[in-house]
């Protein structure tokens, strides 16, 4: 079974940052991993479900004309808002990725780049599967969806990381671009597409011969 609103609120009720997003070097370099990844060096409208208190989004924000941030924790929510400031390239908004995407802000817009880091784990494989067809299906042609997790079990945790990877790899529409792997996390960029994914260096104009 998925883990619902309930279950993060009551993460959150003890610690404003319960993850340790902003303090940990595990973080700020998988966060730098992620980044580095992303094959395009702009992108104009990102999504990024579970954005917690806002560290991640801070670096999007940076390679984006506009980012849709989600939580469904209020609080994680301020937090965020806190820290990336006042700015209309950022929109927060109370959602999870098991909610119907008709419940988003502007439900019918599309994006180039869509962020999945470490909530994928937090859907069971149904509803995991269920969020990523419909994320298919508002990413752009030649779109990125990039998608980082935790290779560790967790006991709470309806997936692993590894297995969460496995639901999007079979996703219709996806080709896979690049894959980071070590023992602690999986990081892998997909694109949008029926075919396979074209290299960086080759959507670059660099002769790959």
């Amino acid at each position: 079974m998925s883990l619902g609103a309930e279950y993060f609120r009551g993460v959150y009720e003890c610690e404003a940052d319960p993850f340790m997003l902003n303090s940990k070097w595990y973080e700020r370099r998988k966060y730098a991993v992620t980044m580095a990844s992303l094959p395009k060096a702009q992108y104009r409208r990102a999504l990024e479900p579970g954005c917690s208190i806002g560290v991640l989004t801070e670096q999007i924000a940076a390679r984006c004309e506009h980012v849709v941030s989600t939580d469904v924790v209020r609080s994680a929510l301020d937090s965020a808002r806190s820290r990336i400031g006042d700015t209309a390239a950022v929109e927060f908004a109370l959602w999870s990725l098991s909610d119907d995407w008709s419940a988003l802000p502007e439900p019918g817009m599309l994006f180039d780049l869509i962020v999945i880091s470490e909530v994928g784990y937090y859907l069971d494989t149904a509803d995991l599967t269920s969020a990523m067809t419909r994320a298919v299906e508002h990413l752009e042609v030649g779109g990125t969806l990039v998608a980082a997790h935790w290779r560790h079990d967790v006991d709470d945790y309806p997936l692993t990381g590894d297995q969460v990877h496995e639901v999007i790899a079979a996703t219709k529409g996806l080709a896979l671009l690049s894959r980071y792997l070590d023992q602690d996390v999986r990081i892998e960029v997909f694109v949008a597409s029926d075919g396979p994914a074209v290299s960086v260096a080759s959507s670059d104009g660099l002769d790959v011969r």
